[in-house]
C-alpha cells in the first residue's frame, strides 16, 4: 500500500487541511476542552493552553509520517477551526482506514460533520490508496450516529478494529464503504 499523507480537500463550506500551530486557540475553545465532545469521541479533555499545544504538536509532528492522516476542519466563512476528522487506525494489509471525527458544540446541527465525512470519502477513494473506510459509534452517541446514518457509508456487522481484537461489537454500531461501492453517486446526493 502506498501512503500519501494528509493532503487538503474542500467542500462548499469547509477546508480540511493539516493542523497548524495557530489552531490551538480554536481547538481549546471549540472542542478539545469540552467533556461532552471529548468523552463521546473517546479522548481526554484538554483544559489549558499547554495541554492543547502538546496535542497539536503531536498532530503536526505526525505529518512527518506518510501514513498519518488527520485534518483540521476549517469553516471557510470565519477561518475558524471547528473540529477534526482523521484516520485513527490504518490496516495496510486490508487497505482499510477507520475514521473518527468531532465538531465543536457551537457548530452542531448544521451538517458540518457529514459534509466533511462525505468529502473525505470522495477524497480518499479518488486520490489515496485505500479500498475500504470504516467507522463506528457507541449507541448512546446519537449525534455521531446521525452523521453516519446520513453519510454515504452503510451499516455492517463489524469493522477491522473488532475483528483484530477478536471481539463482537457490543453497544457499537458499525459502518463501512468500499472503493468499489457506488460512492460517487452517493457522495453527490449527501453533499
Amino acid at each position: 500500500m502506498e501512503h500519501y499523507g494528509t493532503s487538503p480537500f474542500e467542500t462548499e463550506r469547509l477546508i480540511c487541511r493539516r493542523f497548524e500551530a495557530d489552531d490551538w486557540r480554536d481547538m481549546l475553545e471549540n472542542w478539545a476542552s469540552l467533556p461532552e465532545i471529548q468523552t463521546e469521541y473517546g479522548e481526554p479533555v484538554y483544559t489549558d493552553e499547554a495541554q492543547v499545544k502538546g496535542l497539536l504538536d503531536s498532530y503536526i509532528s505526525g505529518y512527518e509520517k506518510p501514513d498519518f492522516y488527520r485534518w483540521a476542519v476549517i469553516k471557510k466563512s470565519s477561518g475558524r477551526n471547528i473540529g477534526q476528522i482523521a484516520f485513527c487506525k490504518v490496516w495496510e494489509e486490508q487497505k482499510t482506514a477507520e475514521i473518527e471525527y468531532c465538531i465543536g458544540r457551537k457548530y452542531w446541527g448544521k451538517g458540518y460533520a457529514g459534509e466533511a465525512l462525505a468529502a473525505l470519502i470522495a477524497h480518499c477513494f479518488s486520490t489515496l490508496d485505500f479500498d475500504m473506510l470504516e467507522a463506528y459509534h457507541r449507541a448512546e452517541n446519537t449525534k455521531s450516529g446521525r452523521v453516519l446514518e446520513k453519510s454515504p457509508m452503510h451499516r455492517t456487522d463489524t469493522v477491522q478494529r473488532f475483528i483484530r481484537e477478536g471481539t463482537v461489537p457490543e453497544g457499537e454500531i458499525c459502518y463501512c464503504i468500499g472503493k468499489n461501492d457506488d460512492w460517487q453517486i452517493i457522495n453527490e446526493r449527501s453533499c
